[in-house]
This record gives structure tokens, sequence and C-alpha cells, in this order.
């Protein structure tokens, strides 16, 4: 028996495309009628728009770093030097976050990635994040995303590091690769939440290592590492020192949040 002529198959392949996007359309649009999805901050019914299950109003109550920032660190400046940049390594050449965490619903945001499971948002925090404005060089150089790792049991508990799905979906929109499991614990550590910042940063201290594998690619490179919030760069440092000491030539850091300290300027 003959087999069919390319045209037919083409046909027959089209009408396949279109039938399982109708399919997929419909079930979208029944489980909007049956379940009815609530902002992952608020609760509210809202109404779908995409992939985003954060809502509007939410979303317009995330407060900013107000500008001028610094340069280099990102950190609203006023009249007083900036302070922030004391953190930074000399390797770290430029640090950026999209909002404040502890005031607005910037922190909420994170709370429904981080240990509410709403990894859909993780996109539109990434989107908002990847807008951030950086300086030209980094801009240039960027080779990677590379996201902070969490320990192993850590990770099955949670089922999923929120650090990894930021650096993947920034990595996306900016165009580049994001290199994952190129950074990994060498040991468990402390949560940070309750430390001191001198507790920190000896929490941390020599907790992450780079794969043998991964020492080529990372040499000379300029990577971007993202993580969801930033408080006293600790775990931040630790990661870039591993770097730096595999072959990094620059690091630039990328949170969704900052934690604001005594002092800072929170709005314009």
């Amino acid at each position: 028996m003959a087999g069919r002529s390319p045209r037919n198959r083409a046909t027959s392949n089209s009408v396949a495309r279109s039938t399982e996007q109708l399919l997929r359309v419909t079930i979208a649009a029944a489980a909007d009628l049956l379940l009815p999805l609530c902002c992952a901050v608020c609760e509210r019914l809202m109404r779908p728009s995409g992939m985003d299950v954060i809502c509007g109003p939410c979303w317009s109550r995330v407060r900013g770093l107000a500008p001028p920032c610094c340069d280099r660190c990102g950190h609203p400046v006023g009249s007083h030097t900036c302070r922030w940049c004391a953190l930074l390594p000399p390797y770290v050449r430029a640090a950026r976050s999209f909002c404040w965490v502890g005031v607005g619903t910037g922190g909420a945001v994170v709370h429904a990635l981080k240990y509410d499971g709403w990894k859909r948002a993780g996109r539109a925090m990434a989107e908002r994040m990847a807008r951030v404005p950086w300086p030209h060089d980094v801009e240039e150089e960027r080779a990677a995303t590379l996201p902070v790792p969490l320990s192993a049991s850590r990770q099955r508990e949670r089922g999923f590091n929120q650090s990894e799905i930021l650096a993947r979906e920034v990595a996306e929109v900016w165009g580049i690769p994001s290199w994952t499991g190129t950074l990994e614990r060498a040991r468990s550590t402390r949560s940070q939440t309750e430390l001191t910042p001198g507790e920190r940063r000896a929490n941390v201290a020599g907790a992450f290592c780079v794969r043998q594998t991964e020492f080529n690619r990372l040499s000379g490179a300029h990577v971007v590492l993202v993580d969801d919030v930033a408080t006293t760069c600790a775990t931040l440092n630790a990661c870039a020192s591993a770097l730096f000491h595999a072959g990094a030539r620059t690091i630039s850091y990328l949170t969704f949040g900052r934690a604001p300290a005594s002092g800072d300027r929170l709005f314009s």
C-alpha cells in the first residue's frame, strides 16, 4: 500500500497541532471556571493573566529601591556616602535588587515562591529582576547566571530551589545560559534568618565549592549570581569567593529583594 503524500502528511500534522492547541485552551478555560485562581499573596480571586499568580494590586504595592542609586551596589544613596559597597569583595563588579523586603509586599511575594510553593510566581519575579538597569560593562560581559545552591536536605524538603527558578528565568529573558550545578554546597549550614551579621559570615564561610568539571568554562568569565533576597550579602559573598578562586574573573549579584538597614532611604 502506497504511503501518504508529503502534502497529506503536512495537512495531517497541521490538523493534529490545531487539535492539540484547542484541547489545551479548552482545558485551561475549564480549569479557570471550576478552579478560579486566587492571588498567591492576598488570596483574592483574580482574572487569569498568562502565568502570573500574583494580582496587579499586590504588584503595585511592591516597593522598588528609590533612585538615585549607587552605580556599583545599587543601593539608594542620598546625602550620605554609600555604605553597602563595603559589603562587597573587590572582584564583585555590581549588585542589583528589584525591591525591598520588609516594606510593601516584596517579602510576601518571596514567601509565596519560597515557602508556599508558588513556583509559577518565579517567572513574573524574574521578568522584573531582568529589567533592573546595570552598568554598560555588566550588560556586555555577563556570560551566564548561576543560582545560589541549596543543601541537598533543604532541597528535598522544599522540592525545588527558588534561586534556580529565578536564575533560569532571568537567563531566558537576557538570552544567556544559566549554569545550574556549577556551584555546590560543600556542607550544610544553619538558616541565616535569626543570625547576626558576624554569625552569618561564619555560618557560610567555606560552605560552597565549584565542580571540577566547571573550571574551564568558568575561567575568565563574568557571571551573575542570583538569589531571592540579599540581607548582609554573607551567602552571596561566600559563593562569589568560591567562584573567584575557581577562575571566574568577575562576579555580579542579582536578587529579587533586599533587606533594608537602619537609615536606608526607603521611598523617593
